[in-house]
């Protein structure tokens, strides 16, 4: 394995994606939503209609509905994408802007089709869906049914619409601006808020506390901002929530990942009961570290006393070596995203945080967005969002309404993937104490997608219980109600300190994607039992691997994950992935005595 030692290299600063291939073939974003415009004059001619269609008629009012899709998506893909690279650009955020006006416009204009759609009889819809013309869209048309409780008329759906985009996505955008545009300071030198972040995983405690001290100087200057926009957020879900009829704030999440309230809160007390392994494994750093009682800032930090740095190529190599072990078809579609520009990686003033993939459309491809860090949890973030990527890449020819699954099988190819690349570092690895930062690596990935998403979780509960019931929140409540989230994960192994009380407010799935994160652990526990297959069976797993990623939504969660042999419906499931971190968690604990690290 090759490790940087210079600093001075970069390599990641020219891997940039090239984002005009997605609508150069239309003549530009603009050009694209102007051809759907005419699409759907003609989509329109079928209102009122949609109860007296045959099976061909329904067949090919989906099929333009799909064209109209595939157009706008392209529209949209586009101009978010290029804002992501820097979003204190004002042509950007225009562009993005003026786009989401004329797709929100144009998009309330076919409304019409799922509010017909959801009223038809039960039984005539089981005929038309058993007719073979409509088996390219039958799982998508029958889940778009579940929404028929809470689906309002079509004109108060179209207000809905049109004031979200100076609602909602107003404000979701505003977040992403003021948090992408913070400056961390450290020792002089200025940096981003994934800059600041990552240096809490320093070998050093000195420059691990004056980091997380920075961040959060950094978080101050706007956070009553921040907690006002999150208040709004609130209260405008509490709105739509009150108007649909859903029965709690979590609902109208589970019901698009097709997920009931009982099985979500059944994933959420699984992990909550098991909050004794982070608890441990935190013990078990502190005793590594030479430490009584870790504090916040040092959940990340090395516990081999060695800053190592990968640079980007060297991660791509490793990361697409660990695809072809399990799957030369899949490494060979992955080696795309990087020959072609499908990948952005630098990390640099004004990008968005965090990483992600874009599936874009089918009659396109995906996107990977990083902000690189030369870290080797960098090398395993490329892995898990290649794994998104693939994941979309394969399901391509289900079609637009079926490529992209619920959130709750959406983490399955990225963590498989992840977990896969892990093992290659692994059995690479002879010396003890890298076997140990590896196993550290590995089980703090999971800690922060099982255990801390759902401890966000629960902290998404409380605050909206608490808007719900108390109004507006004080950024002393919202601090409040995040350190008792945390300290219930950390118990006593971690000091949850004061400072730490406003690091809710950076985090974006809070404002853009409410309930979203129990879907990590959903993904991860899932993710684990899929690998553990693929351990005991070999080579035959993959082409049942290869299926479900080619499946897209094209069925229920419950029917794709029984594909690769995980049955959602058993009680004992999660119980199963916890197991598995825990297994881990032992090899840690041996491999830090073989060290030396322990006595």
């Amino acid at each position: 394995m090759t490790v940087l030692s210079d600093r001075s290299v970069d390599d990641a600063a020219e891997v940039r994606w090239d984002l005009e291939p997605l609508v150069a073939d239309l003549g530009g974003w603009e050009a694209a939503i102007l051809a759907s415009e005419a699409k759907i004059a003609e989509i329109e001619t079928a209102r009122s209609t949609i109860a007296d269609l045959d099976a061909p008629g329904v067949r090919a009012l989906v099929d333009a509905l799909g064209e109209v899709t595939d157009l706008l998506s392209r529209a949209m893909s586009y101009v978010s994408l290029n804002m992501s690279t820097d979003v204190s650009d004002p042509e950007r955020g225009q562009a993005y802007a003026a786009a989401s006006e004329q797709v929100t416009a144009l998009s309330n204009r076919i409304l019409f089709f799922n509010l017909e759609w959801a009223k038809l009889d039960d039984a005539a819809v089981d005929a038309l869906l058993s007719d073979e013309h409509l088996a390219p869209h039958r799982h998508h048309l029958r889940a778009a049914r579940r929404y028929r409780d809470h689906l309002l008329s079509e004109s108060e759906e179209q207000i809905l619409a049109d004031k979200g985009r100076t609602g909602r996505q107003a404000w979701v955008r505003l977040f992403g601006e003021l948090t992408s545009t913070l400056e961390v300071t450290i020792e002089g030198a200025t940096t981003t808020l994934e800059g600041g972040l990552s240096r809490l995983s320093d070998p050093s405690g000195e420059v691990r506390a004056a980091a997380a001290a920075a961040v959060t100087e950094a978080l101050a200057p706007g956070l009553r901002t921040r907690a006002f926009i999150f208040n709004t957020l609130l209260a405008d879900k509490a709105t739509d929530d009150r108007l649909r009829g859903y029965d709690t704030w979590i609902s109208s999440m589970n019901l698009a990942n097709e997920a009931s309230d009982t099985s979500v809160d059944a994933l959420v007390d699984s992990v909550v009961n098991r909050y004794d392994i982070p608890q441990r494994w935190y013990a078990l750093k502190a005793r590594i570290l030479g430490v009584d009682t870790l504090s916040d800032w040092d959940r990340s930090a090395a516990v081999v006393d060695a800053d190592e740095r990968f640079s980007f190529s060297e991660a791509k190599d490793i990361v697409l070596d660990a695809y072809a072990s399990f799957s030369p078809e899949l490494a060979s579609a992955g080696a795309r995203f990087f020959d072609e520009g499908w990948v952005d990686a630098p990390s640099v003033p004004g990008k968005r945080n965090g990483a992600f993939c874009s599936y874009t459309v089918p009659s396109h491809h995906p996107y990977l967005f990083l902000n690189w860090t030369y870290k080797r949890r960098d090398v395993l973030t490329l892995a898990h969002e290649l794994g998104h990527g693939l994941h979309a890449y394969m399901a391509r020819p289900q079609g637009i309404f079926q490529q992209s699954t619920g959130l709750t099988l959406a983490e399955t190819a990225s963590v498989f993937g992840e977990t896969v690349t892990f093992g290659r570092l692994l059995e690479a690895t002879d010396d003890p104490n890298q076997r140990l930062a590896l196993l550290a690596e590995s089980i703090e990935g999971a800690i922060a997608t099982v255990f801390r998403q759902t401890a966000m979780n629960r902290f998404e509960n409380s605050v909206h219980t608490a808007r719900r019931t108390e109004g507006e929140l004080s950024v002393e409540r919202f601090g409040e109600l995040w350190t008792q989230s945390q300290e219930a994960l950390f118990g006593s192994s971690v000091e949850v300190t004061e400072g730490y009380r406003s690091w809710w407010s950076y985090i974006p799935h809070f404002m853009g994607s409410p309930g979203y994160v129990y879907a990590y652990a959903f993904g991860q526990l899932l993710a684990l039992s899929v690998y553990r297959q693929y351990t005991e069976q070999g080579s035959d797993f993959v082409p049942r691997y290869l299926r479900l990623l080619s499946s897209g939504s094209s069925a229920p969660p419950e029917e794709l994950a029984m594909i690769v042999g995980c049955d959602l419906t058993d009680p004992g499931f999660w119980d199963g992935g916890l197991s598995i971190v825990e297994t881990q968690l032992e090899a840690a604990e041996a491999a830090a005595f073989e060290a030396g690290r322990l006595h």
